[in-house]
């Protein structure tokens, strides 16, 4: 069985061999993938404001394993596709959301939570308000490049593909993106 995975959500050496007994389906593999993961695809969709950031890592990793047996290459290939999912996948919740009935018409039944730790929850939610309010002063392309860059980890390229853009464009928009955060930082008395 192979080391854990390493706290910045890579597999390193011990990758092809996970991959490989995962495409055989074994499932200390699949639970091995999903440990080095899964964190950083809930830290994107989290920060990109979907509804279930949990259930869309749950997702987002269901479909990779369902296709895994077609994946080849290297770790730092899978982790881009596995992104290209993510990030579509926060696309489709986004057009879900804005075809939904506001919140105020629904009925209390249509409205119930399941499940989950309350507490828990509200001290997530207060610890990503202000992460959110950052973000959301950002444009929605800023907003995507600098995720995929730092909590994906991805390089220009990946993110270029991932989101349909120019390398360029990409590095333009990490530019001003950072330039952005950086002047909110200094308006808000925030050294670095």
């Amino acid at each position: 069985m192979p080391e854990p995975p390493s706290p910045h959500g890579r597999l390193g050496p011990a990758f092809d061999g996970v991959l490989g007994a995962a495409q055989a389906n074994a499932g200390w593999a699949f639970k091995a993938m999903y440990e080095a993961f899964a964190p950083a695809i809930a830290a994107y969709a989290r920060s990109q404001g979907t509804f279930d950031p949990d259930g869309l890592t749950n997702e987002v990793l269901f479909a990779a394993f369902r296709a895994l047996h077609r994946f080849r290459g290297d770790e730092t290939r899978f982790r881009s596709w596995l992104f290209t999912i993510t990030h579509n996948r926060v696309i489709d919740d986004r057009r879900k959301r804005a075809r939904e009935v506001p919140r105020s018409s629904r009925t209390p039944e249509e409205d119930v939570l399941l499940g989950g730790d309350v507490e828990e929850e509200a001290l997530a939610r207060l610890g990503d308000a202000g992460v959110r309010a950052l973000l959301d002063r950002l444009t929605a392309d800023q907003r995507n490049v600098l995720l995929l860059r730092v909590v994906a980890d991805l390089s220009i390229a990946q993110v270029a593909q991932i989101v349909g853009k120019p390398p360029g464009a990409v590095k333009a928009l990490q530019r001003r993106g950072l330039a952005a955060v950086q002047r909110q930082f200094e308006h808000e008395g925030v050294t670095l």
